[in-house]
């Protein structure tokens, strides 16, 4: 089994701003949980920007902005 991030990479990381993703996808792009992003709709840090059959898709500018506003202060000291 392959654990390498950059093998499992799912998006390319040079994804248009606008690109749209789905939720196992933004789980991985902000390096969280998928029930996470679950949880930032429910508390409206994230809205989904549309819809492919049953799953939420997401502006990956708008994942990254929520997961930046989402942590703590301790996490945000370099």
């Amino acid at each position: 089994m392959n654990t390498s991030r950059t093998a499992t990479r799912t998006t390319p990381p040079y994804a248009p701003a606008g690109a749209l993703v789905t939720t196992a996808m933004a789980a991985e792009e902000a390096a969280v949980a998928p029930d996470t992003i679950r949880k930032w709709v429910q508390l409206g840090h994230i809205a989904p920007a549309g819809r492919s059959g049953r799953s939420h898709l997401f502006h990956l500018a708008d994942v990254f902005a929520a997961e930046r506003a989402t942590r703590r202060p301790h996490e945000l000291r370099a």
